[in-house]
C-alpha cells in the first residue's frame, strides 16, 4: 500500500542509469494503449498510467495502491514506503555491491527492479502468493533476462521457512492481502524466521500500515525489539502522532544500524519522515505486547475514502 509524491526520486549514492526493459518475452505496455484491468488471485488488478512519466504504472489491488513502477528508469522510487526502504537497500552494503535479498511480497516488483537497477549481479528471490498477479506484471511490464530476479508462487512464511540459515543481506517484508498485512506475516515466529535467514551483518526490513491509536504499529515494533537488539522506527510525523494512516517502516538487525545516514537521508526526502530508535522507541511501543503466532492479529484496514 503506498502513497505518492510526484516530485519524489529515492537518492542514490550513484544515480543509476534508466533501464528501458529489453529481451523479456513480450512488449511492455504503452501508454497510448491506456489503463488495464484484469482479475487475479487477489481481487481487481489495475494498471494505471502515470500522467508525469511517459513508462510508468501504477498497481492497485481492489482500489488499493501497491507499487508504482517506471520501466523507463527502474531506480525511481514513487511512493512514500518505497523510498524509505530504498534508503535500506543503499545502506544495507558499499554503493553498487550485489546483495542477496529475500523480498517476501510482490507486488508490481518495484523494488526488485531497484535492486537490479542500482547493484548489478544481485541474486534476488521473491515471494508472491498472487501467481495470476505476478503473470500479468511480468506480461505488461516486463523484466530485464539479465536480472537475477526468481518470483516464487508461494505464501511468503512457507518461502521463509525454507530459506536456509544465513543465506541473504536484506529480508523485505511488504506483505499485504488487500490492504491489510496477514496476521502469520506478523508475529515473532515470523521475525524469528527472517533473524535466521540473514547472514550476521544481514538486515530486516518491513513494510506495514496503520493509523489512530497505531496499536498494530506499537505490537510490530515490540514483536522485533523481542528478536532483534537493533530496531528503529521510520514513519511521517503526522502518522506517528495517529493524525492519518499511512505506511511505517521497520529495520531491524543484530548489530547496529545506519542510524545517523537513514536520519539524514529521511530528513532531506521530498516526504516528511522521522527516524524512531532507542529510549523513543521503546516509550513508543507504550508497553504493547510482541505478537505471536497465538495472539497476532492482521494490521487494520484503511478508513473509508483514504486512497481518494
Amino acid at each position: 500500500m503506498g502513497r505518492s509524491n510526484r516530485a519524489g526520486r529515492a537518492r542514490t549514492e550513484t544515480e543509476p542509469t534508466p533501464v528501458v526493459p529489453g529481451g523479456s518475452p513480450g512488449a511492455a505496455r504503452t501508454h497510448a494503449q491506456g489503463p488495464l484491468a484484469r482479475r487475479v488471485d487477489s481481487g481487481l488488478a489495475e494498471l494505471v498510467p502515470d500522467r508525469d512519466r511517459p513508462q510508468a504504472w501504477t498497481l492497485l489491488v481492489d482500489g488499493a495502491p501497491q507499487s508504482l513502477v517506471d520501466l523507463a528508469d527502474p531506480g525511481y522510487l514513487g511512493f512514500e514506503y518505497q523510498r524509505r526502504l530504498g534508503h535500506l537497500i543503499d545502506l544495507a552494503a558499499p554503493p553498487g555491491k550485489p546483495v542477496t535479498v529475500l523480498h517476501l511480497g510482490g507486488g508490481a516488483l518495484t523494488l526488485a527492479r531497484y535492486v537490479a537497477a542500482t547493484r548489478p549481479r544481485s541474486r534476488q528471490q521473491v515471494a508472491e502468493i498472487d501467481t495470476a498477479l505476478t503473470e500479468l506484471v511480468r506480461a505488461e511490464l516486463p523484466l530485464e533476462r539479465s536480472w537475477q530476479i526468481k518470483v516464487r508462487g508461494a505464501d511468503a512464511r512457507a518461502v521463509l521457512e525454507r530459506t536456509p540459515e544465513g543465506a541473504v543481506d536484506l529480508v523485505i517484508a511488504d506483505v499485504f492481502a488487500g490492504a491489510r498485512v496477514p496476521a502469520h506475516c506478523a508475529t515473532v515466529e515470523f521475525a524469528t524466521l527472517a533473524a535466521r535467514a540473514l547472514t550476521p551483518g544481514g538486515r530486516y526490513a518491513v513494510n506495514i500500515a496503520d493509523g489512530s491509536a497505531l496499536l498494530f504499529a506499537r505490537s510490530q515494533v515490540a514483536t522485533l525489539r523481542a528478536v532483534f537488539p537493533e530496531v528503529c522506527l521510520v514513519a511521517d510525523p503526522a502518522v506517528l502522532r495517529g493524525k492519518r494512516f499511512g505506511n511505517l517502516t521497520l529495520a531491524a538487525a543484530q548489530q547496529p544500524l545506519p542510524l545517523d545516514e537513514l536520519s539524514r537521508r529521511v530528513a532531506s526526502d521530498s516526504y516528511l519522515g522521522r527516524v524512531e530508535h532507542g529510549r523513543s522507541l521503546a516509550d513508543f511501543t507504550a508497553g504493547a505486547a510482541p505478537a505471536t503466532d497465538a495472539t497476532a492479529a492482521p494490521s487494520p484496514a484503511p478508513p473509508p475514502g483514504v486512497f481518494r
